[in-house]
């Protein structure tokens, strides 16, 4: 379906957007300007959304505020953030009134009139989705960046071009639903997580396979083939196989390998032979987990970008904020911001990116996984720990319960000034300080970029 008949088979019907924060401003805005009767439902109340509440009600859509924002769902098409799990009550209550529940990114797989390269994963799939726009981009492609990273596209869908490029990072969330899968579907590797909103483990993967369970022949899957659960999915892609590794030669895909030129570097298998592609010291990012989103970005972009380009872009790219983010360097001591790191997972990753012990600051909001594997990992990496939020308690166990605990110093604040003052203060020349929490932000923050602006504006103000 074309983005203008889709807005055309709303304008006889209802609809509720479920929240009114950023990320939904842009749909209830082209519903609105279409002439769609919308409910904008949020659980806060009028005097915090503020004037926003008198701009939207100005507009034409009505609001439905406060506790009870999803009691009486009866409209024709709900939009359901990511957030909401599809199963409430009150949804499956209006589907069995016969309204229908979607959501922003499913419309707009409907209506994208271009091929869709789409990231989904554990841990990288925010730097592995930056990495393919900004390659493409270099070639001369137009690209539009959206999903889970940058911003909302379905307002915008209606611009495309048949020879543009959506590229797409999807979280579990947002892929719950899903009944198409894109064009180029990867996923960076697969670990527990968000299992504070998914039932389990088992419900979370069944999320992140629908990225290519709804392929054609035609399409693309990407699986990272060292990693045991996607490992798994080999075999059951519908279209074409990539895989990429670290530890063997993959039959199509990338893959790590000598070049008698420039030693060790990324290589691509594919129908015209293998080749070296990139080699590992042209890559400006720092850790091998940055290796590897650079073979799943190679795996996607092979045929679309020509190798010079991705060299080039190698050498300059500095990484994505928040994101093992160099922050500044005073008296020798680096400062890294590692605020995405919101799980176990991502943190052992931030830390094996160093070949130094670093002074970890970590601690946030825990969202029900285990923290067993991170233990081992900080005893090994980190000379000394600073535990500031809801899982210190947690991660400090983890720690002295480990079999290599030898007695490493942990140390509790009450907030980042505190923490990072405290690690200035023991810091020596030559050392990293890094914040790379290993839990969600929410215990005190927003969002995760909340989180690391604090963080950097603290260590920006140290003299």
């Amino acid at each position: 379906m074309r983005f203008e008949e889709y807005l055309s088979s709303l304008k006889d019907k209802t609809v509720a957007v479920m929240g009114i924060g950023v990320s939904n401003r842009p749909l209830i805005e082209l519903l609105l300007s279409r002439g769609v009767t919308v409910t904008a439902c949020d659980k806060k109340d009028r005097t915090s959304l503020g004037a926003l509440a008198e701009d939207l009600e100005g507009r034409g859509c009505r609001l439905r505020l406060g506790a009870d924002y999803l009691q009486g769902l009866q409209e024709d098409v709900i939009f359901r953030t990511p957030g909401m799990r599809p199963d409430l009550p009150e949804f499956t209550a209006a589907m069995e009134r016969g309204s229908t529940l979607t959501s922003e990114m499913e419309v707009f797989f409907e209506v994208c009139p271009c091929p869709i390269i789409a990231v989904t994963g554990s841990d990288g799939k925010t730097t592995t989705t930056t990495i393919i726009a900004e390659l493409l981009r270099a070639a001369g492609r137009t690209v539009h960046l959206g999903g889970n990273i940058g911003h909302p596209l379905l307002a915008e869908a209606g611009g495309m071009r048949a020879e543009d490029i959506a590229v797409l990072e999807l979280s579990s969330f947002q892929l719950m639903t899903m009944k198409r899968s894109p064009h180029i579907a990867v996923i960076t590797n697969l670990a527990p997580n968000h299992l504070d909103v998914h039932k389990d483990y088992g419900e979370y993967i069944s999320a992140k396979e629908n990225i290519f369970t709804h392929q054609l022949a035609e399409d693309i899957a990407i699986f990272n083939a060292d990693n045991e659960v996607t490992r798994s999915f080999i075999g059951r892609e519908r279209g074409s196989l990539r895989t990429f590794s670290r530890r063997e030669t993959v039959e199509r895909g990338t893959y790590l390998g000598q070049d008698l030129s420039v030693g060790q570097a990324i290589w691509v298998a594919n129908e015209q032979g293998r080749r070296s592609v990139l080699p590992l010291a042209d890559i400006k990012l720092p850790g091998v987990h940055n290796v590897e989103n650079y073979m799943a970005a190679i795996a996607a972009v092979d045929g679309l970008v020509p190798d010079d380009v991705m060299v080039k872009f190698a050498r300059n790219f500095g990484g994505v904020e928040h994101r093992i983010e160099l922050v500044r360097e005073l008296d020798g001591v680096r400062y890294y911001n590692d605020s995405i790191a919101s799980s176990p997972s991502r943190t052992i990753a931030g830390l094996n990116s160093f070949p130094e012990q670093v002074i970890l600051i970590a601690g946030g909001k825990d969202k029900g996984i285990s923290y067993d594997s991170l233990g081992p990992v900080v005893n090994e990496r980190v000379k000394l720990l600073i535990l500031c939020g809801a899982t210190a308690g947690v991660i400090r166990a983890s720690v002295e319960g480990a079999e290599n605990y030898g007695g490493l110093e942990i140390v509790d604040v009450e907030d980042y000034h505190q923490a990072v003052s405290l690690a200035r203060s023991r810091a020596k020349k030559g050392d990293v300080v890094i914040l790379s929490p290993a839990s969600t932000s929410f215990d005190r923050f927003a969002n995760f970029m909340e989180r690391g602006n604090t963080f950097k504006e603290i260590v920006n103000q140290l003299l």
